[in-house]
């Protein structure tokens, strides 16, 4: 089954999409403004339907943010028709513009026209956005505002450990357990160390810590 993300600040409209594309045979996630879409494309959408004018993040910022990322079709919703806002749209990598108001069946036969033509679904990148910190799994990387930073295998095992199981916590043993493996020569000691580092490093990119210590307990990853 297909997954779309529809993002609108109208919830009207989301309500009426979702009803439609739901009875289409499509899986459907929603966001009412562009950090809600931005987070909601950790889902892994095969397309998009993105509203231009959605506060906290306008459509092209959000397209812009994602297209770093992900490779689904994004089909842009708008009321706007300037020439200029269209290169806009296609600038920041939407691959179709429609007009509000418009025709579900339109609507519809875009978007399956769209998801026949695309064979770069299959590849998706694996992406959850975490603020301005993104883990992409089938790279195994891990970015914050659009820098690569550099982790050793280790550190980023750590990152993929905590971020895949948001909110619960680690001890140091299990993740020496799951990272360095049960019959690796050393001891849980040093897992206080790559965090150390961890931390460290993303902090000189300015972003909030996402890893998180439970005082005597151990380690969780937080949103």
């Amino acid at each position: 089954m297909y997954k779309i993300l529809v993002a609108d600040d109208e919830k009207d409209v989301v309500s009426l999409l979702k009803d439609y594309l739901e009875l289409s045979g499509y899986c459907v996630f929603t966001a009412n403004n562009g950090a809600e879409a931005v987070e909601a494309a950790s889902n892994a959408p095969d397309l998009i339907l993105l509203d231009v004018n959605m506060p906290e993040m306008n459509g092209f910022e959000v397209c812009s943010r994602l297209r770093e990322h992900i490779n689904c079709p994004i089909l842009f919703l708008t009321a706007r028709v300037e020439d200029s806002d269209k290169i806009s749209g296609f600038a920041a990598g939407g691959d179709d513009y429609i007009i509000k108001p418009f025709s579900l069946d339109e609507l519809g036969a875009r978007i399956a026209a769209h998801l026949r033509r695309e064979q770069r679904s299959a590849a998706s990148a694996n992406v959850r956005f975490f603020g301005n910190t993104v883990v992409n799994y089938t790279e195994r990387s891990v970015s914050v505002g659009g820098e690569r930073v550099d982790l050793t295998k280790k550190e980023y095992g750590i990152v993929e450990l905590l971020s895949l199981n948001m909110g619960q916590t680690f001890d140091k043993e299990r993740i020496y357990e799951k990272i360095w493996g049960y019959d690796a020569e050393g001891d849980s000691s040093v897992v206080a160390e790559h965090v150390r580092r961890l931390r460290a490093k993303l902090a000189k990119y300015g972003e909030d810590p996402h890893l998180g210590t439970v005082w005597g307990m151990g380690y969780k990853w937080i949103k």
